[in-house]
């Protein structure tokens, strides 16, 4: 049992009178992101979430996803790209990952505050031996390291505060599937700030696995509340939140087409001499592309057409023999579009 001053665990009484826990065992990526939606809209009480995902890219509300992911990793991985409804940075989720949630209502003016809600986290941190704290504008770091990246969105007079800890995560596929062309893409999107991450698991003077470290928070929470109860999804909870699943989560426009209109240079693969052209892209389509005369008809074809590998593929296919008259290849052709 951590051990607090009175005034602190007054402080958190009072914050935090009654909560739902839910320890929330469903690791698929397009179910969690879409129940936290639903959660912090339908339910009325605070609550505390713990869950981990599968392999996953989760970029923020206000990103171009395409600027912020190795595209022809995660996609030859199929690793499912989600955008939540916070703002912030892209993450990686593993199952070495650990993400928590809280769920406040209270006065808006009020409602955000990164350092309140990432204390709790840090107190089980520090009683392990790690000394973590808080960084910068969302980050917990141990030795400037960052183990946890934290993002709020705010609906009505409640908030949704949440973040990762790196447990046990695979720091190297992570970089992999981070890792992008900087300044490629032109827009005013928000750019993620990269930092250099660890595990928690490496600061640990004694080994535990995930697991009981889930347990420990969970112990942590259940303490510093008056009032605790359990939560477990109803069949209709989860019927609503496959729902929201199907209709937004696991669609193109929500994770590509949301994000905010951007232009990128690129280079078609023309067998005399490469093509430098510019495409201009809104709303997940692409409205124009600069491009030199003698090319016009063939880069128009794309004009209309969604940012998208699939909707492209379908477009080249139709004009294939017009790439083949022109010596062009259609799969070298895509890959300068990502």
């Amino acid at each position: 049992m951590l051990c607090y001053p009175y005034s602190y665990l007054l402080l958190q009484i009072i914050i935090f009178a009654f909560m739902f826990i839910i320890n929330r065992p469903q690791t698929d990526p397009y179910f969690n992101i879409a129940s936290e939606e639903y959660l912090l809209k339908i339910l009325d009480k605070d609550c505390f979430i713990l869950w981990q995902n599968e392999p996953s890219v989760i970029v923020g509300k206000h990103q171009n996803t395409l600027a912020e992911i190795n595209y022809q990793f995660v996609k030859k991985n199929k690793i499912p790209v989600i955008r939540r409804i916070s703002g912030g940075g892209t993450v990686f989720h593993d199952p070495g990952n650990l993400n928590f949630s809280f769920i406040r209502t209270g006065r808006k003016e009020k409602l955000v505050d990164f350092k309140r809600f990432t204390l709790p986290i840090i107190d089980v941190l520090q009683s392990l031996g790690v000394d973590s704290k808080f960084e910068g504008k969302n980050d917990i770091k141990v030795n400037g390291l960052k183990i946890s990246g934290n993002a709020e969105h705010v609906y009505k007079n409640k908030v949704l505060h949440h973040g990762t800890l790196l447990f046990s995560s695979q720091l190297d596929f992570l970089n992999k599937v981070l890792k992008v062309k900087p300044d490629r893409f032109q827009s005013k999107a928000i750019q993620s700030v990269r930092s250099e991450v660890a595990n928690i698991s490496d600061f640990l003077t004694k080994k535990i696995t995930i697991r009981e470290f889930r347990e420990k928070i969970i112990k942590h929470i259940s303490g510093i509340h008056q009032n605790v109860e359990f939560y477990s999804l109803t069949e209709n909870d989860i019927d609503l939140i496959n729902q929201l699943v199907t209709e937004k989560y696991k669609t193109w426009k929500w994770n590509f087409g949301y994000s905010p209109k951007y232009s990128f240079e690129t280079e078609l693969p023309f067998p005399k001499k490469p093509v430098k052209v510019k495409i201009y892209v809104e709303k997940g389509i692409i409205r124009s592309i600069e491009s030199p005369k003698e090319q016009e008809h063939i880069v128009s074809k794309l004009i209309g057409v969604e940012h998208d590998y699939n909707c492209l593929q379908i477009i080249l296919k139709s004009v294939e023999s017009l790439l083949e008259n022109n010596g062009m290849n259609q799969k070298d052709l895509l890959k300068a579009f990502f």
